[in-house]
């Protein structure tokens, strides 16, 4: 779970400067917001009289120079949070700036030695840094002078801090004796428990209540106006989400934009925070995620050497961040046109489980972004399978074998989208077997209810996607080499296609994952059931997209059907085979796989 720590800090009673009346019933509001409310995990109050930190020895809470210097040094020397975790730091006292920075008025803060008595706001900045945590924002409520939250001002922009002011420069901030809190504090306050439609879910959003709502509390009160302001480094971080329990879709989506444009810029750091960020606002529900650290890795191994954390994504809704991502082992055999293995290697793929209930999972596969020359050659297959062309493939997630009818059962009971779903279609009984005798339409069914019942949107790929995960990054005709026996592959293997031996006929779907793999760890993708994709049907590829994503007619009501059967010739289990059906038909040969999109947004 992601970590939320919070320090709040407000001073009445000055030494050296004029008393103010309600900074520590705003500090202490806040306190009592971060651990009731927002349910931080930590929360340190300093106040005129706070109870020292149950600490050994105790940590003592009156806000001196001292003791704060002492605490942001000691506690914040070495790293105690993590990416994705939050530190909020709020203040409520007198401020000032002095050559050219801008420092925090405590207890014993001399006016005339501002420098050697009172802390700058960029030590603060460089001490919560040092946290660990990636997203640490200040809320500085300073600038008070009898009644009036006065002074020289301050309001400097901090590296890599989002930071709200509480009035801009040279302005006063008001404290209001009917609300008993400086008016910045109490519209801090509504604005951070608004709910629903209008809520301050975001920076931005916060940033623009405040700015209405300050002015109002004063000109209501008889107080000058004040305007409250935010600084964010950089400016994407004005997009980030405070509040994830509020947050929305568009929220994360726009915040997914200002990943993609950081990593466009091969701003690495900036792009690994904010996929951080997107993980944490969708509770690690968000499959992207995923897809973006490994894409991240990957790129960066390209110009630096220094290496991201990942996330591991819990479609549950576990807010986690650790340094691996699940990965799986498999052998990858390569056979020449006999049928004789001519090298086996140790293949790695990284991959996510959705848990579907009653000890059923789904296993999605990572397949990473890439080009490829989809079709046939000249000299192989048909005509249906050409022209060859180049297709550029953007990262995604598919499922490690074709559904089975264990996992089609659990998805036939959730509740129906469009359609009616027979719970146990298949001709050939058995959990671990593919389902099959599905129509197209009912495997877009499966699709829907799977994506509802996750929050991940599932879908059948693309025909290119398709190929490209077969291939895995070969040009023969199979995933093998130059051929495939039935050790390998569920197929006729009354057969051949080159000049390997007969095999067998098994003339039924045998269990998922009974044969070995390809490089990208994906299992079955030739023979056992034909599997169903998005496309609609075209006699051939004049035309067609190269992007990777689904060639659509709605005019047309044929889809494709990619990699053979059981019931098969090996001709038709190619990697560049292609076949068709109308879809709502079904067939004992019929079945499909499923994909989970990462890294763009796919109807």
């Amino acid at each position: 779970m992601a970590k939320n720590w919070a320090i709040a800090i407000g001073i009445n009673q000055y030494n050296n400067l004029q008393q103010l009346n309600y900074a520590k019933l705003d500090a202490e509001a806040m306190g009592d917001w971060f651990k009731i409310e927002a349910k931080f995990d930590q929360v340190f109050l300093f106040t005129d009289d706070s109870p020292a930190i149950a600490t050994n020895p105790p940590i003592p809470t009156q806000p001196t120079y001292g003791h704060l210097r002492r605490f942001l040094r000691a506690n914040f020397e070495t790293p105690l949070l993590a990416p994705g975790d939050n530190l909020w730091f709020f203040f409520a006292g007198h401020g000032r700036r002095e050559a050219d920075r801008d420092y925090l008025m405590l207890i014993d803060s001399d006016p005339g030695d501002v420098e050697h008595s009172a802390i700058p706001v960029e030590y603060v900045t460089q001490r919560l840094r040092r946290s660990g945590a990636d997203n640490v924002v200040l809320f500085l409520d300073a600038c008070r002078d009898e009644g009036s939250r006065s002074g020289m001002g301050i309001g400097e922009e901090h590296q890599g801090v989002v930071t709200f002011y509480s009035c801009s420069p040279r302005q006063k901030s008001y404290e209001i004796e009917q609300l008993q809190h400086g008016s910045f504090t109490q519209a801090l306050l509504e604005g951070l428990r608004i709910a629903g439609a209008g809520n301050c879910a975001t920076v931005e959003r916060l940033d623009r209540y405040l700015q209405s709502r300050v002015p109002t509390i004063n000109q209501k009160y008889g107080r000058t106006p004040q305007y409250p302001y935010v600084t964010a480094e950089p400016a994407t971080k004005l997009h980030l989400i405070l509040l994830p329990d509020y947050s929305t879709l568009h929220d994360i989506n726009q915040l997914k934009l200002d990943a993609r444009e950081a990593e466009d810029q091969e701003d690495w750091e900036l792009a690994r925070q904010l996929w951080l960020r997107v993980n944490v606002a969708a509770r690690g529900s968000d499959i992207q995620v995923m897809a973006a650290f490994i894409r991240i890795e990957k790129r960066q191994g390209q110009s630096s050497p220094s290496p991201i954390p990942k996330p591991v994504i819990s479609p549950r809704g576990e807010r986690s961040v650790t340094p691996e991502i699940p990965t799986f082992s498999f052998d990858v055999v390569t056979v020449d046109n006999k049928g004789q293995e001519v090298k086996r290697e140790k293949g790695q793929a990284e991959y996510f489980t959705e848990d579907l209930g009653d000890g059923v999972i789904l296993e999605m596969v990572a397949i990473p972004s890439g080009k490829f020359l989809m079709g046939s050659p000249s000299g192989e297959g048909y005509d249906r399978e050409k022209p060859q062309h180049q297709v550029t493939v953007e990262s995604f997630f598919m499922g490690k074998h074709p559904v089975t009818q264990a996992q089609w059962k659990r998805v036939a009971t959730l509740p129906k989208v469009n359609r009616d779903l027979k719970p146990n279609p298949s001709k050939f009984k058995g959990d671990n077997r593919p389902v099959e005798q599905v129509s197209w339409c009912d495997a877009v069914e499966f699709c829907s209810r799977l994506s509802k019942h996750t929050n991940n949107q599932y879908r059948l790929p693309s025909e290119a996607e398709w190929e490209y995960a077969c291939r895995a990054g070969t040009t023969t005709p199979f995933h093998f080499g130059e051929t495939m026996t039935t050790e390998l592959a569920n197929y006729d293997g009354n057969f051949t296609y080159a000049s390997e031996p007969k095999g067998k006929y098994r003339q039924q779907a045998t269990k998922v994952a009974s044969f070995p793999s390809n490089a990208f760890g994906l299992y079955d993708m030739h023979g056992n059931v034909w599997e169903w994709c998005q496309d609609t049907w075209y006699d051939s590829y004049e035309g067609a997209t190269t992007d990777g994503s689904a060639w659509l007619n709605d005019n047309n009501s044929s889809a494709v059907l990619r990699g053979g059967s059981w019931f098969s010739t090996p001709r038709y289990c190619r990697s560049a085979s292609r076949s068709n059906n109308y879809r709502v038909n079904h067939h004992v040969t019929f079945g499909f796989r499923v994909v989970c999109a990462a890294g763009r947004t796919f109807q």
